[in-house]
């Protein structure tokens, strides 16, 4: 019997190598497994279908799903999850020393919807005395399904292609948080500041505090396929789990890993967490999922409740 092609667009992770390699094959399913970079995955998959299932925003996929939007179903399975400390810049000499301090003032996004800003909008108003309202929050692109805040958050759009780094030198805003390290700031130019300078005990703080480590994306797949071949939702589970498995198992030896001091560092990340910092299934993440809701009912980014186990596939709940 042949198999099902199927077209996957993820970005490039160290753990999906297995799977890219044919080391690890979806039961059922001929994979042709693309590598495309998120915001234009994004737009490509929601806009115009490309894919028959991809990588995807958690917060536009809940936006959509606030919106009785259903043509995209999730599974369980987070290829990418981000402390977003690490992501605050300021510009050098502002005199910005914590998140409270930009109260009044202009923090650029690259938009409502995106995650990484709806994880630190959160992660603001819950743990660091900064409220939504507040800020002027100041996006650089158009939103991917389209949340209409409420009324006391204050939103701005920049120019239509403006980098977020050049507002913030520009001192058009005060702040900035996009998922990708600044330019400058990777350059060493100077003109940049971290707002969180020891982001890594931030983080670790913020963990031993809120216990999550935020979910980025899910894998969704279009409801046409799955109405046609339910068992696609678990075959491709069971596939990304098992990649990531035998990655695991790969960087048990220190010599495989361009680190120095990589197995110390594995070792003490492993006892932070206590687990497997990067779970799947739907058990191990319900934490998270439900402050992930809470979050963007906080946000006024739902028009209806969601629950945990309505935004993934029935026969991949029990995971």
């Amino acid at each position: 019997m042949a198999k099902l092609r199927l077209t996957i667009a993820c970005d490039s992770y160290d753990y999906l190598q297995p799977l890219r390699e044919g080391k690890v094959q979806a039961e059922g399913l001929d994979l042709n497994l693309l590598t495309v970079e998120s915001g234009i995955r994004h737009q490509r998959m929601y806009h115009y279908g490309e894919y028959d299932g991809c990588e995807f925003s958690m917060s536009s996929y809940l936006v959509a799903r606030g919106k009785g939007i259903d043509w995209l179903q999730a599974i369980p399975f987070f290829p990418r999850r981000m402390f977003g400390h690490k992501f605050c810049f300021i510009r050098a000499g502002s005199g910005f020393t914590r998140a409270s301090d930009l109260r009044g003032h202009k923090i650029g996004i690259r938009s409502y919807e995106n995650t990484l800003a709806f994880v630190v909008k959160g992660m603001f108003m819950n743990d660091y005395d900064l409220p939504l309202e507040e800020v002027t929050w100041v996006c650089s692109n158009r939103e991917l399904v389209g949340v209409k805040p409420p009324a006391s958050v204050k939103l701005d759009y920049a120019g239509r292609g403006r980098k977020l780094e050049d507002l913030l030198l520009a001192k058009v805003v005060d702040a900035e948080v996009e998922p990708d390290l600044a330019a400058g700031w990777l350059q060493g130019k100077g003109t940049l500041e971290r707002l969180f300078p020891d982001f890594e005990k931030a983080e670790r703080e913020y963990f031993q505090k809120a216990r999550i480590f935020p979910i980025m994306h899910p894998i969704v797949i279009k409801k046409e396929v799955l109405e046609r071949d339910p068992w696609v939702a678990t075959s491709l589970f069971e596939a990304f789990k098992e990649s990531k498995r035998l990655y695991t198992e790969f960087m048990q030896q220190p010599h495989r890993l361009s680190f120095a001091f990589a197995r110390s560092y594995l070792e003490e990340e492993r006892a932070f967490f206590g687990r497997d910092p990067f779970p799947q299934g739907l058990k191990e993440n319900r934490h998270d999922l439900q402050t992930m809701l809470r979050f963007a009912e906080q946000q006024g980014m739902l028009e209806k409740p969601l629950t945990v186990e309505g935004l993934f596939t029935e026969n991949t709940r029990d995971t």
